[in-house]
């Protein structure tokens, strides 16, 4: 799984959530971190509101919490869903002495991203696309 640290790195450089069933996200900063979400059409909804969009938790006993606001939550993207960002770029992802490597073509140059998890590798790929694509000027 995406670790928050880097979920965060991600989010901090411009990467946008479309919350969608299925997307996984934790609430930072509330000591509860290791307590990971899953959206879905039954107890975790998206609820958009005249304030902005909501994450309503429906039937949750074990909270005493209704809803936060989607700025609140921190997206932990999947692994299909990070290859999916990547795009084109995504050329292989390979394993190397115990680690993933994930190899991408970023501004005509071969990168690799490296990780102890293959979601890591993935997030760190795309977070090398973001910072890239921030600091060079369109091709024309």
């Amino acid at each position: 799984m995406l670790s928050v640290d880097l979920a965060k790195r991600l989010r901090d450089a411009g990467l946008a959530w479309k919350p969608s069933p299925g997307d996984r996200f934790v609430l930072p900063d509330r000591e509860m971190d290791d307590d990971v979400f899953v959206l879905s059409d039954m107890t975790i909804e998206l609820h958009d509101m005249p304030n902005g969009q909501v994450i309503g938790f429906n039937g949750t006993t074990e909270w005493a919490l209704d809803g936060v606001q989607k700025d609140e939550a921190l997206w932990l993207p999947r692994e299909d869903q990070l290859r999916a960002l990547l795009g084109r770029t995504f050329q292989r992802l390979d394993r190397a002495d115990g680690q993933y490597l994930v190899v991408t073509i970023i501004g005509g140059q071969a990168s690799q991203a490296r990780a102890s998890d293959p979601e890591d590798a993935y997030g760190q790929a795309l977070l090398d696309l973001i910072m890239y694509a921030s600091v060079s000027p369109p091709v024309r």
